[in-house]
Protein backbone atom coordinates (compact mmCIF):
# COMPACT_ATOMS: atom_id res chain seq x y z
CA UNK A 1 0.00 0.00 0.00
CA UNK A 2 1.58 3.46 -0.46
CA UNK A 3 1.15 5.50 2.18
CA UNK A 4 1.65 8.73 0.36
CA UNK A 5 -1.17 7.75 -2.07
CA UNK A 6 -3.57 7.08 1.10
CA UNK A 7 -2.59 10.39 2.88
CA UNK A 8 -3.37 12.41 -0.17
CA UNK A 9 -6.72 10.28 -0.69
CA UNK A 10 -7.70 10.77 3.46
CA UNK A 11 -6.48 14.64 3.15
CA UNK A 12 -8.94 15.19 0.03
CA UNK A 13 -11.65 13.25 1.64
CA UNK A 14 -11.13 15.11 4.64
CA UNK A 15 -11.79 18.24 3.31
CA UNK A 16 -15.09 17.40 1.14
CA UNK A 17 -16.22 15.79 4.48
CA UNK A 18 -15.66 18.61 6.54
CA UNK A 19 -17.17 21.10 3.81
CA UNK A 20 -20.18 18.90 3.13
CA UNK A 21 -20.89 18.21 7.24
CA UNK A 22 -19.72 21.71 8.22
CA UNK A 23 -21.81 23.49 5.86
CA UNK A 24 -23.06 26.53 7.18
CA UNK A 25 -19.78 27.75 9.15
CA UNK A 26 -18.04 30.46 7.52
CA UNK A 27 -14.68 29.23 8.28
CA UNK A 28 -13.93 25.23 9.08
CA UNK A 29 -11.77 24.53 11.76
CA UNK A 30 -8.18 23.01 11.77
CA UNK A 31 -9.96 20.68 13.87
CA UNK A 32 -13.00 19.26 11.90
CA UNK A 33 -10.68 18.72 9.53
CA UNK A 34 -8.04 16.52 11.32
CA UNK A 35 -10.45 14.66 12.74
CA UNK A 36 -11.89 13.81 9.21
CA UNK A 37 -8.36 13.20 7.54
CA UNK A 38 -8.00 10.91 10.29
CA UNK A 39 -11.40 8.91 9.75
CA UNK A 40 -10.26 8.48 6.46
CA UNK A 41 -6.61 7.63 6.80
CA UNK A 42 -8.09 4.84 9.85
CA UNK A 43 -10.80 3.65 7.19
CA UNK A 44 -8.39 3.25 4.48
CA UNK A 45 -5.28 2.02 6.30
CA UNK A 46 -7.19 -0.64 8.53
CA UNK A 47 -10.79 -1.14 7.35
CA UNK A 48 -10.70 -1.13 3.62
CA UNK A 49 -7.68 -4.37 3.49
CA UNK A 50 -9.72 -6.00 6.29
CA UNK A 51 -13.02 -5.70 3.90
CA UNK A 52 -10.41 -6.52 1.34
CA UNK A 53 -10.80 -3.43 -0.56
CA UNK A 54 -7.83 -2.09 -1.89
CA UNK A 55 -7.40 1.70 -1.06
CA UNK A 56 -4.89 2.21 -3.63
CA UNK A 57 -4.63 0.81 -7.09
CA UNK A 58 -2.22 0.39 -9.68
CA UNK A 59 -2.38 3.78 -11.02
CA UNK A 60 -3.31 5.14 -8.05
CA UNK A 61 -6.63 5.99 -6.49
CA UNK A 62 -9.31 3.46 -6.50
CA UNK A 63 -13.02 4.21 -6.60
CA UNK A 64 -13.75 1.80 -3.82
CA UNK A 65 -10.91 2.61 -1.42
CA UNK A 66 -12.24 6.81 -1.85
CA UNK A 67 -15.91 5.45 -0.97
CA UNK A 68 -14.31 3.21 1.92
CA UNK A 69 -12.18 6.80 2.92
CA UNK A 70 -15.17 9.06 2.70
CA UNK A 71 -17.37 6.49 4.63
CA UNK A 72 -14.86 6.48 7.97
CA UNK A 73 -14.18 10.41 7.34
CA UNK A 74 -18.06 11.10 7.53
CA UNK A 75 -18.99 8.47 10.13
CA UNK A 76 -15.76 10.04 12.52
CA UNK A 77 -16.86 13.73 11.89
CA UNK A 78 -20.95 13.32 12.44
CA UNK A 79 -19.79 11.25 15.97
CA UNK A 80 -17.47 14.16 16.88
CA UNK A 81 -20.07 16.22 16.20
CA UNK A 82 -22.84 14.35 18.18
CA UNK A 83 -20.34 14.14 20.68
CA UNK A 84 -19.97 17.95 20.96
CA UNK A 85 -23.05 19.82 19.11
CA UNK A 86 -25.52 16.92 20.00
CA UNK A 87 -26.44 16.76 16.07
CA UNK A 88 -24.96 15.34 13.19
CA UNK A 89 -24.74 18.69 11.07
CA UNK A 90 -23.37 22.06 12.55
CA UNK A 91 -25.42 24.90 11.73
CA UNK A 92 -23.50 27.53 13.53
CA UNK A 93 -23.82 30.62 11.97
CA UNK A 94 -21.65 33.90 12.24
CA UNK A 95 -22.73 37.09 14.77
CA UNK A 96 -23.10 38.77 11.11
CA UNK A 97 -25.07 36.74 9.50
CA UNK A 98 -27.65 36.83 12.46
CA UNK A 99 -27.24 40.54 12.64
CA UNK A 100 -28.38 40.84 9.05
CA UNK A 101 -31.10 38.06 9.18
CA UNK A 102 -32.53 40.15 11.96
CA UNK A 103 -32.47 43.48 10.37
CA UNK A 104 -34.86 42.80 7.25
CA UNK A 105 -37.66 41.01 7.28
CA UNK A 106 -38.45 39.23 4.01
CA UNK A 107 -40.09 41.33 1.59
CA UNK A 108 -42.78 39.92 -0.85
CA UNK A 109 -41.32 39.26 -4.72
CA UNK A 110 -44.38 41.15 -6.09
CA UNK A 111 -46.98 43.65 -4.49
CA UNK A 112 -50.68 42.15 -4.14
CA UNK A 113 -53.15 43.84 -6.57
CA UNK A 114 -56.18 45.50 -5.16
CA UNK A 115 -58.60 44.82 -7.37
Amino acid sequence: MDVVTLLTEAVLVGWLTTLILQAKIDQVSVFDFSIAVTGGALAGGFLAPYLGISPTGEYGLTLSGTVICWAGATALLAVANLLRYGRLLCERRSAARRAAAKREPMQPLTQPRND
